[in-house]
């Protein structure tokens, strides 16, 4: 323990005094456990090309890294790599061939409670159950890594590519993830970054159950069920991330509240661009869903949100409000840009003369009788709405922007 605490004190004084710190121990297949064994604190540990086999457990402040080639393999049981010491690092070479056990949670990389600050950084994960599972591990760091998930097993059977669990500080960032059950997890956790990752052929790109205060940042996600499911959560910051081409939503709240969703895009979703059940307290702002069946299904008596400056764009229906009561969508006199308003400005102020309401009475009807299609085109349709744009105290509750946009707001720029 003595030498554990002054080895910083060493460090610093060998890079002030220009001494080389320890040279990396180069390790050939076969000798890692010994090498492992053999290791002092804060030794790293270089793997040459070849398969080296595991499981292997670190106790100790270790680095290992790997040359091109370099390959750790389970060997089909268990976790391949399990951390119980803080301060290790994991870095460049190859990890496959976990266990299959949900129950046991097999990993490529078991980061223990006891692993903070640990590092998993550059390195290939494949034919594992789970990529990274950080299970209490404080201040992790999972960044840089191509995670590819069992193709080989049903949705249901597959693990997370990074499982976030009680993990404050844990950050994920700039990963290349697919085909897993879940790109990220994150469980009862808070203070989380997940940052610049890219997600492609899972269910959800990004899962959050009980994760606050934490931040969503410059992911993409394409070929997903649902892009980014966040639920029983408080205080995220969601910004500038871009979902394309998912199943069923791009975005989807379930008790998500008094948070900040601003610059996101949602483009060509199969069902819903957004759907916001029993989300309170949030501002959407800044943010574009396009092409999608719906641009936004409001429901469950969402409260106090503020949506102001987003941009819907050839929605076959632009909003789904279910509810009676009467909500504006626009703050401090600027509204929303929406594609199907045939609307003037007059005084040439980049506000629309009139308000926009995206529903109306036959809307709601045809919501609670789907049958009632078939009666669009009738001539009693027709004098309905005609009666409801004369007469407005006709319509019933929903969605009412009084100051719509004439154009949509400037582009994002995704950060990735």
């Amino acid at each position: 323990m003595k030498f554990f605490r002054s080895l910083p004190m060493v460090l610093c004084m060998c890079a002030w005094l220009g001494v080389p710190a320890l040279a990396a121990v180069e390790v050939a297949p076969g000798g890692l456990a010994e090498a492992m064994a053999a290791a002092p604190p804060g030794e790293e540990l270089r793997l040459s090309p070849g398969v080296h086999p595991g499981p292997i457990v670190i106790d100790r402040p270790l680095t290992l890294s790997g040359e091109a080639g370099a390959v750790l393999d389970g060997g089909g049981a268990g976790r391949v790599v399990t951390v119980k010491a803080a301060d290790v690092t994991l870095r460049g070479f190859e990890i496959r061939n976990s266990g299959l056990s949900l129950s046991d949670m097999d990993s490529a990389v078991f980061l223990d409670r006891a692993a903070e600050r640990a590092v998993v950084e550059g390195n290939r994960l494949t034919d594992n159950l789970i990529g990274v599972y950080v299970w209490g591990a404080k201040d992790a760091l999972v960044k840089d890594n191509v995670i590819v998930g069992r193709r080989d097993l049903r949705m249901s059977e597959r693990g997370d590519a990074v499982t976030v669990w009680n993990a404050p500080g844990a950050r994920v960032i700039g990963n290349v993830v697919s085909h897993g059950r879940d790109g990220v997890l994150a469980t009862t956790s808070r203070d989380n970054q997940f940052i610049g990752n890219s997600f492609s052929h899972l269910r959800f790109a990004v899962h959050f159950m009980h994760t606050n205060q934490s931040a969503l940042i410059d992911n993409r996600a394409r070929d997903v069920d649902v892009g980014w499911a966040l639920m029983f959560s408080d205080r995220l910051e969601v910004r500038g991330n871009l979902v394309e081409d998912a199943r069923d939503h791009g975005m989807a709240l379930n008790f998500a509240n008094n948070s900040v969703f601003e610059g996101n895009t949602v483009r060509r979703g199969g069902e819903k661009c957004f759907f916001i059940y029993n989300a309170n307290k949030n501002v959407l702002r800044g943010n574009t869903f396009e092409d999608c069946e719906i641009g936004i299904h409001f429901t469950a008596a969402g409260a106090r949100n503020t949506i102001s400056g987003n941009a819907f764009i050839a929605n076959r229906t632009q909003v789904k409000y279910v509810g009676t009561r009467l909500v504006e969508w626009s703050a401090d006199g600027r509204g929303n840009y929406w594609s199907d308003n045939p609307a003037f400005d007059l005084n040439g102020d980049g506000i629309a003369d009139a308000p926009y309401r995206p529903n109306d009475i036959v809307d709601q009807i045809v919501w609670a009788v789907p049958l009632a299609k078939l009666l669009l085109n009738s001539p009693a349709v027709q004098m309905v709405r005609w009666a409801q744009s004369r007469f407005p105290a006709l319509m019933p509750g929903g969605v009412l922007d009084s100051a719509p946009l004439m154009r949509p707001p400037p582009t994002v720029t995704h950060g990735f």
